[in-house]
């Protein structure tokens, strides 16, 4: 199982990419509550680059995947 840790740190400052439930082995329930947690996190290692991509479960919305900056704290 991929932790987001282990993405976002193969990733240079700057770059772009996509976390996704699917990666990370997670429901869509599950990713967007912790897609949720980590917006509240200031030091996260990445922000939000686009508007998260969502799937319609059970006539529910769920965020499924994010695509994100990797942002490196300056020392």
């Amino acid at each position: 199982m991929a932790f987001v840790e282990d993405i976002v740190n193969k990733q240079k400052d700057g770059a772009q990419f996509v976390i996704s439930a699917q990666a990370l082995r997670l429901d869509p329930e599950e990713f967007e509550t912790l897609v949720k947690m980590w917006m509240e996190d200031e030091n996260r290692g990445f922000e939000l680059a686009a508007v998260p991509h969502r799937a319609c479960i059970e006539g529910e919305f769920y965020i499924d995947r994010i695509t994100v900056t990797r942002v490196i704290a300056p020392k």
